[in-house]
């Protein structure tokens, strides 16, 4: 089940897409967090809702707010994918050991053996406000996102 609004978003340290350390509760005080998780780079749907977040970027900056994007990729296939499609908010590897991150926010497919399409909208508090989790094939409303931050 996944993580639930009103609750203490669990804390996590990531690699990003160029090997750098990214831990969820440095943004404490700072910032909102959008943590988003997708199956896989390179993959259409994520393709598509990737480069979305990148053509919209500001909606999320100009709210004080951060997007983390996670999937189970390795950091190599990350950093690929990044410059591919020019996507320049960090993408999070959850690779190993594999799939922790999102068992623990409740969106790990155990049979898939990847994320499913969950978002978290994390205050500077590191309380999770919104949440939304869609299926594999479903992609998400980034016009949601930007609504939920509204209300922060």
């Amino acid at each position: 089940m996944a993580i639930q609004v009103g609750e203490k978003a669990p804390d996590f340290e990531l690699k990003d897409n160029h090997g750098a350390s990214v831990k969820l509760s440095d943004f404490r005080g700072r910032k909102n967090v959008v943590l988003l998780f997708y199956p896989f780079a390179f993959t259409g749907v994520c393709t598509g809702e990737l480069c979305e977040l990148r053509d919209n970027l500001p909606q999320f900056t100009d709210r004080d707010t951060q997007l983390l994007a996670v999937s189970n990729d390795s950091i190599h296939t990350l950093r690929v994918f990044a410059e591919q499609e020019n996507l320049e908010y960090p993408l999070l590897s959850d690779f190993w050991p594999h799939g922790n991150v999102s068992r623990a926010y409740g969106v790990f497919d155990e049979d898939k053996g990847c994320a499913v399409r969950g978002t978290f909208i994390i205050d500077k508090e590191g309380v999770v406000r919104w949440t939304v989790v869609n299926g594999l094939p479903d992609a998400r409303d980034l016009n949601e996102y930007v609504k939920a931050l509204d209300t922060l």
